[in-house]
C-alpha cells in the first residue's frame, strides 16, 4: 500500500470474526485504503491487528486480567467501549483516519457505532451487522451511520456474504478515498427547527438567510431533529439559532410521542450561541392513532392527521407549562435570547383552516410567557399568523442584526 493512501479503522474481533475481518481488510486494500484494526476481543487474543485487545483495554485505563477477571459480558464490553472510542478520537484528533467500519452481531454493533457515534459528523461510518433490519435507532442515535444488513450470521464466508462485506468495503473505499474534512466553504451557521405545519415560516427564513450568505441547516422536530440540532450545536461554531418548533418541547412535559428529552434547546443557550424562540406546533401534543389520543388525553380537541398520528389540541394549562419550561431553562442563557409569539396562531391546524384553531390561546401563553420569563429577554408579539410574511420577516432582520452585532465585536 502506499504510505499515502488514507486509512480506515476498521472495527471487527479476531476472537470470533478473523476470517470475515481478513476479507473486508484485502478488499479495502485491494480498493486503494490502508487499514487500522481494533480488534475488541473479549474471551483471548489473537494477534494481527493494529490495535489490539490489551491496547484498547489500556486505554480504558484497566488490564485485560482485570477486565476478564468481571465474568460479565456487558461489563467487560463497556471497559472496551470506553478503551475503543479513546483511541479512534486520538487517531481521528491525529488525522489518522478517513472513515471507519465493522462488522458485527448485537454486541459489536453495540460497541462500533458506540464509536462511531463519538465521531465527528462527515466522517465515514459503515456498519454492517445483524442488526441492521430491525430497530436501529439505538445503534445510529443521532449520527450519519450507515448500517447494511448482513443477511447470514456474521459466522464465515458464503455467496450472499461475500457480497455483502465487499459492498460495504468498496463504499467505504470509496468514500475515504473522497473524505475532505477541511473542503467545505466556511460559512456562518444558523440551524433552524420546524415541521411541515410551519414551514411557510422556514422556507422563507431559509432561502432568505442563504441569500444573505448563511449555511441553513433545517431539522424536523419529531423528537430526533431536534436532539441532533442540539448535537451539532455541541460540536460547531454556530452564529444563530432559530427555534420555531417547540412541539418536542410540548410532548416530553405532557407525554407525547415526540419528546426530545429534558435537555432539548440548552445547548446553544449554554453555548452563548444567540438563539430567537417561537412557539411553533406548541398548539398541540403528538400522540398515536386517535383511540390511543382519545384515551392518553381524554377530553381534548383531536385532529387525525393519519392512521398513525393524532395531534391533540394544547389548552391554556399546557401552554403555561411550557412558557414555564422555557423561562426556566432560558434564565441559564449565557448569550442574547429573543422570543417572537404570533397572536394569531401557532400552526397550520391552530388557523382558520385548520381543525385546531382557537384565537383565544396564543394571548395566553404571550401574558403568562412575559409574567415568567427572566429579566432582559423580550418578548414580542405579532398581530399575525406564524405562516404569515411578517412574522417570518422579522426573524430574519433578528438573526442578521445578531450577525451585525458580531461582527462589530470581532
Amino acid at each position: 500500500m502506499n504510505t499515502n493512501d488514507p486509512k480506515v479503522l476498521m472495527i471487527v474481533t479476531l476472537d470470533t470474526k478473523a476470517v470475515e475481518a481478513d476479507f473486508v481488510r484485502k478488499t479495502l486494500e485491494a480498493h486503494g485504503v490502508g487499514v487500522v484494526h481494533l480488534d475488541a476481543s473479549i474471551r483471548r487474543t489473537v494477534g494481527g491487528a493494529e490495535i489490539g485487545p490489551d491496547a484498547v483495554v489500556r486505554a480504558a485505563g484497566s488490564t485485560l486480567e482485570d477486565m476478564r477477571a468481571l465474568k460479565h459480558e456487558g461489563k467487560c464490553q463497556a471497559v472496551m467501549t470506553q478503551g475503543a472510542i479513546a483511541l479512534a478520537l486520538e487517531r481521528h484528533a491525529r488525522g489518522e483516519i478517513a472513515g471507519v467500519i465493522a462488522l458485527g452481531g448485537s454486541m459489536g454493533t453495540t460497541l462500533a457505532t458506540a464509536v462511531m457515534r463519538a465521531l465527528p459528523y462527515g466522517l465515514p461510518k459503515l456498519m454492517i451487522s445483524t442488526m441492521a433490519s430491525g430497530f436501529t435507532q439505538p445503534f445510529v442515535g443521532n449520527r450519519d451511520i450507515l448500517m447494511l444488513n448482513s443477511v447470514c450470521d456474521i459466522a464465515g464466508l458464503n455467496t450472499i456474504s461475500r457480497d455483502v462485506y465487499r459492498n460495504g468495503a468498496v463504499a467505504m473505499a470509496a468514500m475515504a478515498r473522497d473524505y475532505a474534512p477541511h473542503a467545505r466553504e466556511e460559512k456562518p451557521l444558523v440551524m433552524i427547527s420546524t415541521l411541515s405545519t410551519i414551514d411557510k415560516c422556514s422556507v422563507r427564513v431559509r432561502e432568505a438567510l442563504t441569500a444573505q450568505g448563511y449555511e441553513v441547516m433545517v431539522f424536523h422536530t419529531l423528537g430526533t431533529g431536534g436532539r441532533t440540532l442540539d448535537d451539532i450545536v455541541r460540536e460547531r461554531a454556530v452564529a444563530a439559532v432559530v427555534d420555531l418548533s417547540l412541539v418536542e418541547i410540548n410532548d416530553f412535559l405532557q407525554g407525547g410521542l415526540c419528546s426530545a428529552g429534558p435537555e432539548r434547546a440548552q445547548s446553544a443557550l449554554r453555548k452563548g450561541i444567540p438563539t430567537i424562540f417561537a412557539p411553533g406546533n406548541a398548539d398541540f401534543m403528538v400522540a398515536g392513532p386517535i383511540d390511543q389520543a382519545r384515551a392518553q388525553f381524554p377530553g381534548k380537541r383531536y385532529h387525525m392527521h393519519n392512521a398513525a398520528l393524532t395531534a391533540v389540541r394544547a389548552e391554556a394549562a399546557e401552554l403555561k407549562a411550557l412558557a414555564d419550561h422555557m423561562a426556566g431553562i432560558i434564565a441559564e442563557a449565557r448569550g442574547p435570547v429573543s422570543f417572537f409569539v404570533p397572536l394569531r396562531g401557532f400552526s397550520a391546524h391552530d388557523s382558520p383552516q385548520g381543525y385546531l384553531h382557537d384565537p383565544s390561546l396564543p394571548p395566553v401563553f404571550a401574558a403568562h410567557l412575559k409574567s415568567v420569563l427572566p429579566p432582559g429577554v423580550s418578548v414580542t408579539e405579532f398581530d399575525c399568523h406564524i405562516n404569515d410574511d411578517p412574522f417570518a420577516d422579522a426573524i430574519i432582520r433578528q438573526v442578521l442584526e445578531y450577525g451585525r452585532a458580531r461582527t462589530e465585536s470581532t
